[in-house]
Order: structure tokens, then sequence, then C-alpha cells
């Protein structure tokens, strides 16, 4: 099992409360640091400083990390053009040594593109389609050819598809809650799928799906990395749970409906323990309080293997 955190850095983080956290991260044992990619605040609260930019935020820490996977879960094919989204998860895991992992899809909060003046288009997969398409052609073109691309969104004439990333093939994230053509495009284009936010009987769901989908076509379902992320409450105690749930304007309620990480670090192991029995071969732990490097110890010294 990999072990992973995932933050939510438009909720008020700079990208300093950032770096703290993912050296923590790093510190304590966990095997990727991943943040999310939106550029407005969700939900009512004091936004902070503002957003801070996903992937200038990732090359940052890609020189000021040393071990740890660094990625998006996930980055919006809205937020940017694919060719110059192709260059820039390339030129981070060059700054990275070969450590990032790129996870896309559609995009969905229309009120941050309203803010930014970013289009959002009324249908949208077939455009996230195209991308995945399109980002993965241009770092597959053998070094000396050109990549063309003819879709109904985007075309690409004579690209010299360069730079070329580190790694042979950078880890691609796919998630979702569909149940037709997410899947399908895991199959054909993912490293790794994940599911988000649900109980253990509608993650065993989806797992079954992508594993229909990469048959198929004929691909070995077992080449394809399953994922869960989950949101993240750790506490030895009510008292402790309770005051990382305020921190964050939560109630620890919310985090007992059976689609969360909830409880002292042995409450949270079984969860993983009961997860790597469905074929789970990462987690991700949603942590949204970046100021409470505390936590991050406390998950890394109980629930990470030693």
């Amino acid at each position: 099992m990999e072990y992973c955190v995932l933050t939510e850095p438009q909720q008020g983080a700079t990208y300093d409360d950032q770096l703290a956290f993912a050296r923590a991260v790093e510190r304590g044992g966990f095997d990727g640091f991943f943040r999310s990619d939106h550029y407005m605040r969700i939900g009512p609260g004091d936004p902070g400083a503002g957003p801070t930019d996903a992937w200038t935020t990732l090359a940052g820490l890609a020189r000021e990390t040393s071990r740890i996977r660094l990625g998006t879960l996930v980055s919006s094919a809205t937020h940017r053009v694919p060719a110059i989204l192709a260059i820039q998860v390339a030129q981070v895991d060059a700054m990275s040594g070969g450590r990032v992992e790129f996870g896309l899809g559609t995009g969905w909060y229309e009120e941050e593109h309203r803010a930014h003046g970013i289009p959002f288009p009324a249908k949208r997969f077939d455009r996230f389609e195209e991308q995945l398409a399109i980002v993965t052609g241009l770092w597959a073109t053998p070094a000396g050819e050109t990549f063309d691309f003819a879709g109904e969104h985007y075309r690409i004439e004579g690209s010299p598809a360069l730079p070329k990333p580190v790694q042979a093939r950078i880890p691609l994230i796919i998630g979702g809650a569909g149940p037709r053509r997410t899947p399908e495009l895991a199959a054909r284009y993912a490293t790794e799928f994940n599911v988000g936010f649900r109980t253990d009987e509608l993650i065993a769901e989806r797992f079954d799906g992508v594993r229909a989908a990469c048959e198929r076509i004929g691909r070995d379902p077992a080449t394809l990395k399953l994922s869960v992320v989950l949101p993240t409450l750790v506490g030895r105690t009510g008292g402790e749970l309770q005051r990382r749930a305020d921190a964050i304007g939560r109630d620890v309620d919310e985090f007992r409906t059976g689609a969360s990480f909830v409880g002292s670090p042995h409450d949270i192991a079984a969860r993983v323990d009961r997860l790597r029995a469905l074929g789970a071969r990462r987690v991700y732990f949603q942590l949204l309080d970046l100021d409470d490097l505390d936590q991050v110890d406390e998950l890394a010294r109980g629930v990470l293997p030693g």
C-alpha cells in the first residue's frame, strides 16, 4: 500500500504553508504530496491570501523536497491549453528528478471559471478526452518526430513535442463516479484509477467497473493501480477529534458517514486494511488544515507501516 496526502490550498494556504506541509509529509515517510487545482475557495469562509497555481506550486516544491511524489488530484482540463499543460508537467517532472504524477479531470467548479474569465462549456467530457489524447500523445512522440492532432475542440500541427518528461511514462490519474465513460478512459489512458469520497460498497462497485473496462479492451486490470481518497480526521480522543473538526469549520459527525477516515490511528489503519482487501494499492488522506502539522505526524506514526 502507498500512503499519500491530499491538500486543498484554495481554502486559504500560501506557498509557504504548503512548503511546510510538504516537508512534514516527506519527513513523516509518506509516499506523496498532492494538491487540488482550484483558483478560488470552495464554500464560504476567509479566502486568506487567495489561491495558488497548482503547477507553479509543485515546481517550487520539486526543488525543495527530495523523495516524495508530487502531483495534482486533479488538474482541470478547462484551466489550460493541453499542449502547454504537457510542457508544464514535463518541466516540473524534470525539476523534481522524475517524481511527478498527473491527475486530470473535466473541471466542475463553474464559479471559479466566472471569477477568472475561464470558459466553462456546458459539455466538457469530449474536451477532456481530447486533452488526454494530446498530452499523452505529445509525451509519447519519439524524439525528432512531430505530433499532429485534429479534433473537434483542439488542433495541433507539427508540434516538436518537447520537452520530454524525465520519466518514461508519467503516472496519469483519472477518477470520478461516472459509470461508463470515466472507466473507459481510465482503461485507455491511465496508470491509476481513483475513487473519492465513497463508502466501501461504492468503492468496490467502481473498482469492478474499471476492471471490466480494462478487460473489454484487452488490458490486464492488474496493470491499473486502484486508489481511494477520503476526508481525514485523526484523534485519539473525542475532544481531539472535535478540536480538529472545529479548526476546519466542520462537525465530527460529518466524518462518520462511512466515506471518511476518522478516529484514532488504529481506526484509520483498520479502514486502510479494508480498502486493501477491495484492491486499493494507494490511499490519499485528504487533510484540510495545513497549519496542523501534528496531525500529519500522528498519521505517520500511527498508520504508516514501521
